[in-house]
C-alpha cells in the first residue's frame, strides 16, 4: 500500500511531462493538415484535413532533395566522427604519458567555444579553400565541433575495459590498431550509438553553419528548406510545419531502433 501510495503523486508528473514535450509535436501536426484559409484555433485539429500543405513542401520547398542532402552530410560526418574519435580516444585512455591529460583538457575545452564566435574567420576559410556549395566543406566544419564530444564519450568509456584485454592480445602477437580493431571496438557498441544519435542530430538540425556555406538553393538542407518558407514580407507557416514534420521522421525512427544502446551507452560514459 505504501509504495502504492508514492506512486500516486508522481502520475500528475509524469503527465505534466508527458503534455509539455507532446503538445508541440500535436500542433506541428495540427498546423500541417490544416488548409491556409484555416483560422482557427492550432489546437484544433481541422475537420477537413488536407495534404496541400506538404505537396507545397515538396513542389516549392524541395524538401525531398533537402533530406537527400541531409542525409548525406548526416552518414559521411557520423562515420567519419565515429572512425577518427574512437581511434584518437584510444591512446588517450591507454597511455600514460604526461600530455595526456593536457590532451583531454583541451578537448574539453574545444566544446566549450560558441560555434558563433569564430564563425567569420571559418567562413573566411572554408571560402579561401573554396569548400562553399560543396559537401566536404560543411562536413569538415561539422567534423570539427563534433569531433571533441565523440573523443571525450570514447576516452571515458575506453579506460573502463580493463587493459588486461590488451596486454593478452599483446601475447598473442596483436598490435595495437589490430588491439583495437578486434578486441576494444566489438566493445563499444552502446557508446558508439550515443555518438551516432547526438552527432547524427547534430547534423541534422544544423542551420548556422549550412546557411553560410550551402549558399546555393540546390544544397539546401532540411533546416534552410524549412526557413525559405518565411521571409521579410510573407510567411507560409502551414507548409513550413509540414517540412518540418517530413524532417523529424527519419530522426525519429533512427531514435526508437537505437534508444536501448543511446541510454546504455550514456550511462556507463558518464559513470565509469
Amino acid at each position: 500500500m505504501r509504495k502504492k501510495k508514492a506512486w500516486i503523486w508522481r502520475i500528475p508528473i509524469l503527465l505534466i511531462i508527458f503534455g509539455v514535450y507532446f503538445s508541440p509535436f500535436y500542433i506541428l501536426t495540427v498546423i500541417s493538415f490544416k488548409p491556409v484559409t484555416d483560422l482557427s484555433s492550432r489546437w484544433k485539429f481541422p475537420s477537413a484535413p488536407t495534404l496541400d500543405n506538404f505537396r507545397t513542401a515538396i513542389e516549392q520547398g524541395g524538401i525531398l532533395q533537402a533530406l537527400f542532402h541531409s542525409f548525406v552530410i548526416m552518414v559521411v560526418t557520423v562515420l567519419l566522427i565515429v572512425a577518427v574519435g574512437s581511434l584518437a580516444a584510444y591512446p588517450l585512455a591507454r597511455s600514460k604519458a604526461k600530455w595526456n591529460k593536457f590532451m583531454k583538457a583541451f578537448v574539453l575545452g574545444i566544446m566549450m567555444v560558441p560555434p558563433l564566435s569564430i564563425l567569420v574567420s571559418l567562413y573566411s576559410i572554408i571560402v579561401n579553400m573554396g569548400g562553399v556549395n560543396q559537401y566536404w566543406g560543411i562536413i569538415v566544419v561539422l567534423l570539427a565541433f563534433e569531433l571533441p564530444q565523440a573523443i571525450f564519450l570514447y576516452t571515458n568509456f575506453i579506460s573502463s575495459i580493463p587493459t588486461a584485454l590488451d596486454e593478452a592480445a599483446a601475447i598473442d602477437g596483436c598490435g595495437p590498431i589490430r588491439t583495437f580493431f578486434w578486441i576494444i571496438f566489438p566493445q563499444l557498441k552502446s557508446v558508439t550509438a550515443s555518438v551516432v544519435i547526438l552527432t547524427g542530430i547534430h547534423c541534422w538540425n544544423d542551420y548556422q553553419f549550412s546557411l553560410y556555406v550551402l549558399q546555393s538553393s540546390k544544397m539546401r538542407t532540411v533546416t534552410l528548406a524549412i526557413s525559405s518558407f518565411f521571409s521579410q514580407t510573407t510567411s507560409n507557416l502551414n507548409a513550413a510545419s509540414a517540412a518540418a514534420l517530413l524532417a523529424i521522421l527519419p530522426v525519429v525512427i533512427c531514435f526508437l531502433f537505437l534508444q536501448k544502446y543511446f541510454i546504455k551507452g550514456m550511462v556507463d560514459s558518464a559513470v565509469k
